[in-house]
Formats: structure tokens, sequence, C-alpha cells
């Protein structure tokens, strides 16, 4: 059983084995055939890249030398025209070098005719030469002559009329000088009246348009205040015992109060408008309590100078507000409201700054110059007489000191000093505020003279008129704003009339004070007189 059954098992394994052999044989026989095939296609491929290749090669050549014997061919057409274009610009070249030389050619001989020209011109200017030189001669010896008959004509004039000739020279000097002034004095009457008169229509319309945009009443003030009683019973109570009452007041204001035989009024005398208005208040507060003993009328005047105070400073702050002034320092503001109880002339000095503010203003806006500095300007050009009686100076160097003070600007400084000439004006708005001033104090109504400085000034300008040499009389009218002068007319002729009218108003300007200007009239007449008789 064993047996049979290794006998099986070797049976079996020798089975086996034999198919693996043929399995391997078969696998070995698959793998060179395969190999066999492989390389014979690839041989194949080889082959057909080679000839592949030489016939890319061979067409590369083909068209490499195509592309050569067409760029032979280009070449040779791009040589000839180039050849071509030379040549016909060289043919250009030569027709122009042929026209430069004609022109050249021409030029010369054009120079060469100049040349022969030139040189029978300097063949005729010598000669020439030659005839003037020849000429001089001759006029030299005329002249010779001839001023050798002047001074034998000179030495028998001198015998004939007894003159010189420095004498005769400054006679006719003389003369000749007097027909000149003459005809310049005609001359300048011409220009002058021309000029007066544009300038008359100019200066009329702009001052005309800068005085119509402004109005504001006329405050006038004087040195004393009436007040006026209820009663004659009243001026008792404000004597009081023993006059107390009125020593009290007096002493407390500093105003000296006159009580006369006035019925129903009293009459408060101060040069200071300020006490004599806080005055004026404190006697009206007075009255109307009814009690009036020294205390009470200590406590009214102290209440009354602190509301005078609080106004003084509200008509600052209201002026400044009104004309659109910005920047003011406060304290100019304050000193400012103490113009409004401060007058000139009779004119109040705060409603005249503020004319002179608004119509400088205008004169700046038409003439085109800085309408703020000239309203600046015009507004503080007094602020020095808010305090002229509490120092020493006068009013336009107290002035300037406060507008140095509180920085004001140079321009509204040189306006304030210069509004009366004491210096040059530095800026064309200190000239508006100075024309603007005389605007404001000379028109009618603004201000008022006492009767003597009247007529004084008046006499004056007579007798500043009457010192020339052929005035006859002289009249000043139209309250000494004009001066008529009558001269004799066989002393002063036409022309001279103008020169004289020139002079008077220069001394006269020189030698018065007086606001605005005054006009020079000189009438010279001539008349001639006969009787027809019978």
């Amino acid at each position: 059983m064993l047996n049979i059954n290794g006998v099986g098992l070797l049976g079996i394994n020798i089975g086996t084995l034999s198919l693996v052999l043929i399995v391997l044989a078969c696998i070995a026989l698959g793998a060179l055939s395969g190999v066999l095939i492989y390389r014979l296609i690839v041989v194949k491929k080889i082959n057909n890249a080679k000839l592949t290749a030489n016939n890319i090669i061979t067409e590369a050549n083909q068209t490499a030398k195509t592309i050569q014997k067409e760029a032979l061919l280009s070449a040779q057409e791009e040589v000839l025209k180039l050849k071509n274009d030379t040549e016909a610009e060289l043919k250009v070249r030569r027709a122009e070098i042929d026209k430069l030389n004609d022109r050249f050619l021409q030029r010369e001989e054009f120079i060469n005719r100049k040349e022969q020209s030139l040189e029978k011109r300097s063949d005729n200017l010598e000669e020439y030469k030659h005839t003037l030189e020849q000429k001089e001669q001759d006029l030299n010896k005329t002249l010779q002559k001839l001023e050798a008959e002047k001074q034998n004509i000179v030495k028998e004039l001198e015998k004939v009329a007894n003159l010189s000739t420095e004498e005769a020279k400054s006679q006719l000097i003389a003369s000749v000088t007097n027909d000149a002034k003459l005809e310049a004095a005609n001359t300048l009457k011409e220009i002058e009246q021309q000029v007066k008169d544009d300038a008359k229509k100019i200066a009329t319309n702009i001052i005309a348009q800068s005085i119509q945009k402004y109005s504001a009443d006329v405050t006038s003030e004087s040195t004393v205040t009436t007040i006026t009683l209820p009663n004659d019973d009243m001026k008792g109570r404000l004597i009081g015992r023993e006059g107390r009452n009125i020593k009290a007041i007096e002493s407390a204001t500093g105003v000296d109060l006159i009580i006369d035989d006035t019925p129903e009024a009293i009459v408060l005398s101060c040069f200071d408008p300020i006490r004599r208005e806080v005055a004026r208040i404190a006697i009206q507060k007075l009255m109307q309590d009814g009690r009036i003993h020294p205390a009470r009328i200590e406590e009214t005047v102290k209440k009354v100078e602190k509301d005078i105070e609080q106004e003084m400073k509200e008509a600052g702050e209201n002026t400044v507000l009104e004309l659109g002034i910005n920047g003011l320092h406060p304290e100019l503001v304050k000193i400012l409201g103490r113009l409004k109880y401060r007058t000139s002339y009779g004119q109040n000095v705060l409603k005249h700054s503020m004319e002179v503010c608004s119509i400088a203003g205008k004169l700046a806006a038409e003439l085109g110059c800085d309408e703020q500095t000239a309203k600046r300007g015009g507004l503080l050009h007094d602020i020095g007489k808010a305090v002229d009686y509490l120092q020493e100076g006068t009013h336009v160097s107290i002035g300037v000191e406060l507008a140095k003070k509180y920085h004001e600007n140079e321009k509204v400084i040189n306006c304030i000093e210069a509004h009366h000439g004491d210096v040059d004006f530095a800026c064309t708005e200190a000239v508006l505020v100075q024309a603007a001033d005389v605007i404001s104090s000379a028109r009618p109504g603004a201000r008022r003279e006492s009767l003597d400085n009247y007529v004084k000034r008046l006499e004056k300008l007579e007798n500043i008129c009457n010192e020339f040499k052929g005035v006859e009389k002289s009249f000043a009218i139209q309250a000494g704003r004009e001066v008529r002068i009558i001269v004799k007319p066989e002393v002063i002729t036409d022309a001279q009339a103008i020169v004289l009218a020139r002079d008077i108003a220069q001394k006269i300007q020189n030698e018065m004070e007086y606001p605005g200007q005054i006009k020079v009239n000189v009438i010279r007449e001539s008349r001639a007189i006969d009787y027809a008789k019978y």
C-alpha cells in the first residue's frame, strides 16, 4: 500500500514537472519571438527616420539655394536703384552749383561796378571838400569884415544913444523879460482856468456824492447850561440854609452855579462838559426826588457819575458799531465816548468825528483807496480832545500818543498827526482825512465863533490885501470865505492881476488860520468917460 502510494506520488510529481518544463519552454519561445519582432520593428523605424532626414536635408539645401538666388537678385536690384538715385541727386547738385556759380559771377560784376562808382564818388568828394575849404576861407574873411563893421556900428550907436553896450543889453533883457512874464501869465491863466474847471467838476462830484451818503444832525453846546426850574421856591431849596446845598453841589460836581434874578432858571458854568452834564442830571434828579441836602447831593452825584461813565462807554460802542469799525481797542472806545460831551467852536466833537469818518470813507471808496483806514483815521483824528484838559500837549500830540499806546497802525497814526498839517502826509488816506475834516468844519451851521474873533479875522484879511502895491480897495464877504480886491487899472495890467491874486492867496495861506478855503477875486476895471456938450 505504501509502495503503491509512493509510486503514485512519484508519477504525479513527474507529470507536474513535465508540464512546468513545457510552460517554461513556451515562455522562452514567446520571449525570443517578441525580441525578434521588436528588433525588426525598431530597425524598420530607424531606416524610415534616416530616409525622412535625408529627404528633409535635401529639401533644405534646395530651399537655401532658392533663398540665396532671391537675395542675390534683390541686392542687385537695390544696388541698381541706389545707383540711379545717386546719379539723379548728383545731377540736381550739379545744377544748383551751376546756379550758385552764376550768382557769384553776377555778384562779382556788381561789386566791381560798385567799386568803380565809389572811386568816382571819392574823387567828387575830394573836389567838393576842396571847394568847401575855399568857401570857408572866403566866409571867414567876410565874417571878419562884418565884425569890424559891427564894431563900428556899435560905436556909432553908443555915440548917438549915449548908452553903453551893457546898458543896452540890460534894457533889452528887461523888455524881453516883461514880455515873457506877460505871455507866461496869459498862458498860465488859460491853463489854470482849464485845470480848475476840470478839477472843480471832479472834486465837486466826489465830495457831493460823499456828503449825500452821510447825514447827521448838528449838535451845539457851550460852556454854560441853563436848567429850567418848576418854580422860584426851588431856587431857595437848591441854595439851602446859609448856602450849604449850593456849596455841596459845587464841591461834589466842580461846577459853578449861577443863580441870578432870571425867573425859574439857574445857570451851570464849567469848561468841562462832562462835569457840567453830571451837575445838570444830578440837579434834575434832586428836584424830582425833593430831598435836597448835602448827603443826598453827594450820593446822587456819585450815582450820576457812574451813569455818565456807562453812557459814554455805550456811546463809544454804538459809534463804532454804527460806523462798522472793527478791532478798536476797548480803552479807545471808552475814550471815544467821552467826545460826546466835548465841543469845538460849538460843534459836538463826537458828531464831527463820525462825520469825518463817514466822509473820508466815502472819498476813499470813490478814489479806490483803503476805505477802512480812512474811516479809522477820520474817527480817531480828534481823539486827543477827549483828554486834552487832563494832560499837557495839543490834542494832536495826545491823540498820537493814545494811538501808539493802543497799537494803531502807522497810516492811522499819520492821519491823526497830519490832519492839521503838523507833519507831511505819508499816505493818501491822511490827505482824505484832512479834506473830510475841513468839509465837516467849514460847512454852514457846523461851527460858530465869537463876534470879536469874526471881526478881527475879516479885518486881518482886508489888511493883508491892502498891503500889496496897486490895490485900491478890498472887501471880505461871505463870512470871510471870499475877498474881492479892486486894483488900480493904470498900475496893474490884466496879466499882473493874475500874479497878484496868486501872491495874495499865498500870503493869506501863510499868515492866517481859517476853516475851508478863501476865494481871492481880483477885479480890474477901466472906464472911459467923456461928455457931449451942446
